[in-house]
Order: C-alpha cells, then sequence, then structure tokens
C-alpha cells in the first residue's frame, strides 16, 4: 500500500468529465481554477478566472460514457518539464539573445525584435516536434469511484 500512495503522491490529477470516446483515447474536459477560486470576494474581482480545459487522454483498455466524471493524471515531473519548456527556456533565450545581440546591434528596437524572434523560432521548433512531444506528456485517466453507483442508477431508470 505504501509504495502506490508513494505514486499517487507524485501524480497531479484534475477531475473532469468525458465528453468524447475515441478507439484508445478519452475527450476530458476539466475546469481550471485560479488559485483565487476559493475567495469569497472573486464575483466582484477581475483576475478570478476559470478555463475550461479538453484534454486527450489515453484510455488504457478501460470503458468510458459520455458525462462520466472521471479523473486525468499526469505525473508530477511531467508538469515541471512542461514549465522548463514552456516559460524557463524562453526565458534564457531571450536573456542570452539581448545579451549577445547587445554587441552588434545598436537600435534597442531592433534588439527586442531580434530577442522575440529568437525565441519565436525556439516555439516554432516546438510545434514541428509536437508528435514527440504529445508522446512525452501523456494524460491518463481513470474513473472515480463513486462512478460505478451512478452508472447503475442510470441504467435501472
Amino acid at each position: 500500500m505504501r509504495a502506490y500512495e508513494n505514486i499517487m503522491s507524485e501524480l497531479i490529477s484534475h477531475t473532469g468529465e468525458v465528453i468524447g470516446i475515441d478507439s484508445q483515447s478519452v475527450r476530458v474536459r476539466i475546469a481550471q481554477e485560479s488559485a483565487c477560486s476559493s475567495c469569497k470576494a472573486k464575483g466582484m474581482c477581475a483576475s478570478a478566472d476559470n478555463q475550461i480545459k479538453i484534454i486527450d487522454c489515453q484510455a488504457d483498455g478501460q470503458s468510458f460514457v459520455i458525462g462520466e466524471k472521471v479523473e486525468v493524471l499526469v505525473e508530477e515531473q511531467l508538469g515541471w518539464k512542461a514549465v522548463w519548456l514552456a516559460y524557463i527556456i524562453p526565458f534564457f533565450i531571450i536573456i542570452v539573445s539581448l545579451s549577445v545581440l547587445k554587441n552588434f546591434i545598436t537600435s534597442e528596437v531592433v534588439l527586442g525584435v531580434s530577442a522575440l524572434a529568437a525565441s519565436a523560432l525556439y516555439f516554432l521548433i516546438l510545434s514541428v516536434a509536437k508528435n514527440k512531444l504529445q508522446q512525452t506528456f501523456s494524460f491518463r485517466v481513470r474513473k472515480l469511484s463513486d462512478n460505478s453507483q451512478n452508472i447503475k442508477n442510470q441504467n435501472d431508470l
């Protein structure tokens, strides 16, 4: 039981709803809430944002029905890898390109555009490698424990 708990502590999970089923994957809608979603003043605050995300998950041989509540899982280390790829590496690309190009370019506007172009090139390379990244960043889905009762109750009607 301890090994299972250690594995579970290394997973990031979100509860969602199945909105599509494919032969090997399940499409799940999750509501991504901001950190201030529990604030009582969120109705009056413009920064309290909730976003709906659609995620394609591996079904792993499980069967699902549309509307079923599920849990979407991803390894925590993949979350950190995504942060590096999306934020930290581009930040360093901009800083390094600014530091190097300032010796050759005197116009600050051209310097800034050049640094942004360097980061745009990085994101273009990422988009070319999209299929490989999708294999690396795979989401898993599992049924919530109370779903079996809900499905049985719906089938009885």
